[in-house]
């Protein structure tokens, strides 16, 4: 993987961004397409990878499970792995990922509204 140079525009505009405008703080950690689907997923419980990628079939195994490492290095999933053979490894949000719910579920909300017409888009 290609190192960021710290010291360019586009990541000095990053970084003001980050400190002037909390919401870009948020979709740094959970933007992209399949985070918020996947921190959605985990709002029931904790979940094994195979109950993930039942539930959310239309992603890739490989963005499945990339997106799953990223949250967890953003303090959003906590990875329990058990030694067993096979593997027995479970997400679950972290404290931090719970602290996302009410926006997972306005989220939620909104799209439940739309698809019943009280808004129009």
């Amino acid at each position: 993987m290609t190192a960021i140079k710290e010291s360019s525009t586009i990541q000095e505009n990053k970084q003001y961004a980050l400190e002037k405008c909390p919401v870009t703080f948020v979709m740094e950690k959970i933007g992209g397409y399949w985070k918020p689907i996947i921190l959605y997923h985990l709002s029931t419980g904790d979940k094994r990878y195979s109950e993930l990628k039942r539930a959310i079939p239309a992603v890739t195994e490989k963005m499945l499970i990339q997106h799953l490492k990223q949250l967890e290095a953003d303090g959003l999933v906590i990875r329990e792995a058990k030694p067993v053979v096979p593997p027995f490894v479970t997400y679950t949000l972290s404290n931090a990922g719970t602290g996302l719910l009410p926006v997972i579920d306005a989220m939620a909300a909104w799209a439940f509204k739309v698809k019943d017409g009280v808004y129009t888009i």
